[in-house]
């Protein structure tokens, strides 16, 4: 059920996730990055992913952690050394680098989530087909092969598996025959597919005309005023950054953090740009449940249903 900020234009998705996807790569300081994460994560679970977030979370956790240990071994730069390594300086700098940038990639895995969750392949080409419709297509289609992949992967392993082919099995030389041979298959079907759906796009027309859309968005009040905030709440940040707001300094010396009333007002409008669609989608959580307490009375436990109880027990 689309309610809340997914139910919006796709427009308003667009420049409020284009607009984390800059600030994460912009601003490098992790007060706006641990806002942007925890902003993120509020969305997704108001809007019922925190199962998808669960699952994603230890990949991603190991993705980061994998950034913050490789940094300080590779990078040596920095001023205070905590200890040596295969005498190699270990670095304060390059430990609190690997940090930040662990935090930027958690932030776009989160990012990923809830961008795919809240703007569907509908909204994406009804977005950008009319501009390019070749591109956007092959971009829908490339975004949809990895998941397709794999669960194609998985059907071919259980069904070669019953014929002997089992990558788990074996040795190195049997294993690797094994995965040859699942690999073609994949591929094979995978390629036999695109040529199948080739012929029906060309046979239908597609690229003819201007494609026709069958969603028809249309901003209403409440998005053109959304939209408005995020924008206005995007592009003070924006103003302040290109002022050195908002940054933290770590190579070749780390400075120490400090926030003055340019990071304090860049700060706040940031907070109402990240926080403005976990906002409506409260907003639509408490809508819905007040309206089941006026249609549903008798669903909540109260005072007149624990009075009709006792008396019908009498």
């Amino acid at each position: 059920m689309n309610s809340g900020f997914r139910s919006m234009h796709p427009s308003v998705a667009l420049v409020y996730y284009a607009g984390l996807l800059l600030f994460a790569v912009l601003v490098f300081h992790p007060l706006f990055l641990a806002t942007e994460i925890a902003g993120l994560a509020v969305l997704l679970l108001l809007q019922g992913q925190g199962r998808q977030l669960l699952r994603s979370l230890p990949f991603y956790l190991l993705m980061a952690g994998s950034v913050t240990v490789l940094n300080p071994l590779f990078s040596h730069r920095g001023a205070h050394i905590l200890f040596y390594f295969m005498d190699q300086p270990i670095t304060l700098e390059a430990v609190l680098y690997g940090l930040m940038m662990a935090a930027v990639l958690l932030t776009l895995f989160i990012l990923f989530i809830s961008y795919n969750y809240t703007v569907t392949a509908d909204k994406f080409m009804y977005l950008f087909a009319a501009a390019a419709p070749r591109t956007t297509l092959l971009t829908l289609m490339a975004l949809r092969f990895v998941p397709l992949f794999q669960r194609r992967l998985r059907q071919i392993t259980l069904i070669q598996r019953t014929r002997g082919v089992d990558i788990r099995t074996g040795g190195l030389r049997k294993r690797m025959k094994d995965g040859m041979t699942l690999l073609k298959v994949l591929l094979t079907w995978s390629l036999e597919e695109a040529l199948q759906t080739a012929d029906s796009m060309k046979a239908r027309g597609y690229g003819v005309r201007k494609r026709s859309v069958y969603g028809a968005y249309r901003l209403d009040l409440l998005d053109k005023t959304v939209l408005l905030l995020l924008a206005v709440s995007g592009l003070i940040p924006l103003l302040f950054w290109m002022q050195g707001y908002g940054l933290l300094e770590i190579y070749p010396r780390m400075k120490p953090l400090h926030l003055g009333w340019g990071d304090g007002a860049m700060y706040a409008s940031f907070c109402l740009f990240v926080l403005t669609p976990p906002a409506l989608e409260g907003k639509e959580k408490w809508l819905w449940r007040s309206s089941r307490r006026n249609v549903y009375p008798s669903a909540i436990p109260g005072k007149t249903e624990t009075r009709f109880m006792s008396s019908h027990l009498r």
